[in-house]
């Protein structure tokens, strides 16, 4: 019987697709599908590109040197981009591929890391993030693959945000901030865009608290009296962006 898509592997092209389309793949794709996977010719996946929605293609070639699929049918319609904005100050290795995947999966549309005082990390490897952001659009079924955008400090970001974001508020994870609901603090926000930041560990120095509370589209918000690790807030504020005014509602 044949296997529905849900349950075929899913890899993430960079090519066009359409029907009868032909994909050369290079040699991670081919190790990938072919030993990792154990499929041979005929078999069939799901392909994406992040624009055109997702297809089931069949593997025409299995040649070890560089196997091609053929593009059969679509499966689903690509869906809207997200909207949301998300800021973080890079973590070490491991916690950061788990952060940057995470909030592939909770619907960021962007994914900004921002160097502040505290930043553990302060030279990042680009092609890390965004191959992590792909494994998540893979395993999730995301496909609309977030945009990763090159680092930048929170002062230079801070001091070109209307410039840049127009209307858009950004939401600040503030630990300092008295514990109330996060219900109330985005209640106004519903209907704009908007962007969410996260701390390092040992959260923002007080001169960066200073800077961001003095920005006239900053809005604090609590993630209430626990001390989280970085990595959680972010889940946490994503979570309750998407629950108070995201795409949970």
């Amino acid at each position: 019987m044949p296997r529905s898509h849900k349950t075929l592997p899913r890899l993430f092209v960079e090519a066009p697709l359409a029907p009868g389309a032909t994909l050369e793949m290079g040699r991670e794709h081919t190790n990938y599908l072919l030993t990792v996977l154990r499929m041979k010719k005929a078999d069939a996946l799901v392909v994406f590109n992040g624009s055109d929605g997702a297809w089931m293609a069949r593997i025409a070639d299995d040649h070890r040197k560089g196997a091609t699929l053929e593009v059969v049918v679509q499966t689903q319609h690509q869906t809207p981009k997200s909207d949301l904005w998300f800021g973080f100050a890079p973590l070490r290795t491991g916690r950061l591929d788990y952060l940057v995947q995470k909030a592939t999966e909770m619907g960021a549309g962007v994914i900004q890391p921002v160097i502040t005082r505290y930043t553990q990390v302060s030279r990042l490897k680009s092609d890390k993030l965004v191959a992590n952001v792909i494994e998540a659009a893979e395993q999730c079924e995301v496909l609309s693959v977030p945009t990763v955008a090159d680092e930048v400090a929170l002062s230079e970001l801070l001091a070109h945000w209307q410039h840049e974001q127009g209307l858009r508020r950004l939401i600040f994870c503030d630990e300092s901030a008295p514990s109330i609901s996060p219900v109330e603090q985005m209640r106004d926000l519903d209907g704009l865009p908007v962007g969410l930041i996260v701390g390092p560990e040992g959260g923002f120095s007080d001169d960066e608290r200073e800077l961001l509370l003095a920005q006239p589209f900053v809005v604090p918000i609590s993630l209430g009296p626990r001390i989280l690790r970085a990595d959680t807030a972010a889940v946490a504020a994503l979570a309750v962006v998407q629950a108070i005014i995201g795409d949970w509602r």
